[in-house]
């Protein structure tokens, strides 16, 4: 926090009067499926982001990222998207946020400091939105309670940046602890705090490097008639873990999915397998039974690959390589290890869980993969981390 400090006052001539840290962040499991109101499990990690910020003497908004050597300036009469302002168009949007509520904002500097880029993934761009959000507010000394951020979040997403508002990587940048895990619920848009009580075993991400190339478009998928067709095969039931569940009868879940393209059918067949993954990867948590929970991350890689079809070679070559190291030999079915591929998909990202003995060699794997792929990949042992907080 002192370097962070250091850095805002070598830029702008005096010391920052907020700090704000925030988490980095990674899906395990469901983030492809929230757009039909289900579950994710994601954990905020000990990769922080912090934004610092002080007043100006003028309306103008000055943004500086030291790892990029990257500032840009931007008066508030000229607040708008532009593509080539890239990580800073994340904090022009929570201005915005705050502006299109109804607040107003004066001129501010802000730092923005993270040894991870956020082209590499693992939250970073949500974790500079949510430190920007909460360091307005104090600066400003807004009476704006939670939820009402999390709106200006919100508008800042769709209405500034055009995209979509991923409501479970907001809620894990706020609401991530220690030694947890967060379940967000997309249908009553609300979160629970899951234990990750597993000490024996050590979290790697890993960016792999390799370019994500997109072979379909996910918005295709997210058209109101793939979810009428869900919404069919939805069994809502109180006594089921998570409320509802969907139908278990092959035959007439390909009686409704036929009613869609081979395409999409094969897509939304994928999206109910990985409801049920995360259920198992839930309860798995809640009973601290890792075989459980690493059965169901497993079985969701396989199913990301195989059906919803956004892995590649490379990252499936790792992933073979973890499931060999160690096997359960006894039991199959409780493996000592889990890992899948995480983030937008189609390359990139993954991580892997498994014992702290066998880091290294799971490491020398990565070196092979190097060798092969000509990929360098970078990894990362990270841990379950708190919430956003003021330093």
């Amino acid at each position: 926090m002192d370097l962070v400090k250091d850095i805002h006052k070598s830029e702008y001539g005096e010391l920052p009067s907020v700090v704000v840290c925030t988490p980095g962040r990674f899906h395990l499991i469901g983030e492809h499926s929230w757009f039909f109101k289900d579950k994710t499990l994601s954990m905020g990690i000990n990769l922080p982001v912090y934004v610092a910020v002080s007043f100006r003497d003028d309306n103008a908004f000055s943004f500086y990222f030291p790892q990029l050597k990257d500032r840009k300036k931007i008066s508030q009469a000229a607040m708008k998207f532009r593509k080539e302002d890239r990580w800073a168009n994340s904090i022009k949007a929570m201005i915005y946020g705050f502006t299109s509520g109804g607040f107003e904002v004066k001129g501010m500097n802000f730092t923005v400091y993270s040894d991870i880029l956020p082209s590499g993934g693992f939250g970073i761009t949500t974790a500079i939105k949510v430190g920007a959000a909460y360091a307005i507010r104090e600066l400003h000394d807004f009476k704006c309670d939670e939820n009402q951020l999390i709106q200006v979040i919100s508008r800042g997403n769709i209405k500034f940046l055009g995209s979509n508002n991923y409501l479970s990587a907001i809620l894990t940048a706020v609401h991530t602890e220690k030694n947890s895990i967060v379940l967000t619920d997309h249908t009553t848009k609300s979160y629970e705090i899951l234990p990750f009580n597993f000490p024996e075993k050590k979290i790697v991400l890993v960016d792999t490097k390799v370019p994500r190339v997109s072979i379909w478009n996910e918005e295709i998928l997210r058209e109101p008639e793939s979810a009428l067709l869900l919404g069919e095969l939805k069994d809502r039931r109180s006594y089921i873990r998570g409320g509802w569940t969907y139908e278990e009868n092959p035959h007439e879940v390909n009686l409704v999915l036929s009613m869609a393209p081979e395409f999409i059918h094969q897509k939304l067949n994928s999206v109910i397998k990985e409801h049920q993954f995360v259920l198992d990867a839930w309860d798995g948590l809640e009973k601290g039974v890792f075989g459980k929970f690493a059965r169901a991350v497993n079985h969701s890689h396989e199913n990301m690959r195989d059906e919803y079809d956004i892995s590649c070679p490379e990252i499936d070559w790792i992933l073979k390589r973890l499931s060999e190291i160690n096997p359960n030999n006894d039991d199959s079915r409780n493996p000592f290890n889990c890992g899948r591929i995480t983030g937008k998909g189609f390359g990139r990202c993954l991580y892997a869980i498994l014992d702290e003995k066998d880091v290294p060699e799971f490491n020398n794997k990565l070196s092979e993969f190097t060798k092969i792929f000509g990929f360098k990949a970078s990894s990362y042992i990270v841990e379950p981390a708190q919430g956003v907080h003021f330093v």
